[in-house]
């Protein structure tokens, strides 16, 4: 009876399948997957195209106009849109194509630092209410409540019509009176975020509170934040808009849309172009940070199927 023998020095063939390792598929991080999530909403990718494109006209238009503001052609007067002046002009014989992006520029200047104040100050107000509770908790709400039932129109009617149109006076009075919805939003959130393990063991190790609140907190409620700052955007465009429509807002010679649209409604019938033109490039803006707004808020949920599958 004969037995094989096998050469120690032969070895088998190894197969995909016989890999006695396999590497792991790299780990894709936090932000990868929210970018790919976002990306999958065509929708918000196009109200982020809509928007950088508005953004960058706002700044290149002022730049090489050949008209500036208060430039007065006093060869056209109110006339419509021409080779000339593609936007027309107003009865003082200023470039409505350049006032029209100049106003965006001041609207999204005015947006952009009303969101950010508003945004900065409710986050810490509320995480730090949550986080230290007692005494302070209980008069940060108290202050949160008290001004969300005082009428805040009345107060940026006051503040603005004192400012001249200074439009840094009104980003201020639009900060002051904007943060305490969100600031209770985010009490609230943060409520549960306070007795996690992460929190205790920063407590127990001697960090300080404002440092946990600021390292441990915060972090964790990132994707609202993102979304009240885009949210916010909005909200200070139409505030501001409606200020500046009833003359309590930006004044000459500076400009807003809501300066052009007030000024454009006087004479819709007579000189359409003056309304519409302003009127298009804020319901753009609006409609481009809602839709952004959307596609943030599916791509940071977890749970929403609006994004796909990463």
């Amino acid at each position: 009876m004969s037995t094989d023998t096998i050469d120690p020095s032969v070895q088998p063939p190894v197969g995909p399948d016989t890999t006695a390792e396999r590497i792991p598929d790299k780990q894709l991080s936090k932000w990868t997957l929210y970018t790919r999530r976002f990306m999958r909403n065509k929708p918000a990718v196009g109200g982020i195209v809509i928007f950088v494109v508005l953004a960058l006209c706002s700044i290149i238009v002022p730049i090489f106009s050949p008209y500036t503001v208060t430039d007065m052609d006093f060869l056209n007067l109110s006339t419509g849109p021409s080779a000339e002046h593609w936007f027309g002009t107003n009865a003082s014989g200023n470039d409505t194509f350049t006032q029209t992006f100049v106003g965006l520029q001041r609207s999204l200047m005015i947006a952009v630092v009303v969101s950010v104040g508003v945004t900065a100050i409710s986050a810490i107000v509320g995480t730090a209410a949550a986080y230290f509770g007692g005494r302070v908790e209980r008069v940060t709400l108290v202050i949160i409540h008290f001004f969300m039932v005082v009428p805040t129109f009345l107060i940026l009617a006051l503040v603005s019509n004192d400012s001249g149109g200074d439009w840094r006076v009104i980003s201020i009075a639009l900060i002051f009176t904007g943060w305490f919805f969100p600031a209770r939003v985010i009490w609230t959130m943060a409520l549960s975020l306070r007795e996690r393990e992460y929190v205790d063991a920063a407590r127990y190790m001697g960090v300080r509170g404002m440092r946990i609140v600021m390292r441990h907190l915060l972090p964790n409620i990132g994707s609202l934040l993102v979304i009240n700052f885009t949210l916010g955007v909005v909200a200070a465009v139409m505030t501001e808009t409606g200020l500046s429509f009833i003359g309590m807002g930006v004044k000459i010679p500076d400009v807003s849309l809501g300066s052009l649209i007030g000024e454009g409604a006087a004479s819709v019938t007579s000189a359409p172009w003056l309304f519409y033109f302003p009127a298009a490039a804020l319901t753009l803006l609006t409609v481009s940070m809602a839709l952004m707004a959307d596609g943030l808020r599916d791509a940071l949920d977890p749970t929403s199927a609006a994004g796909g599958r990463a």
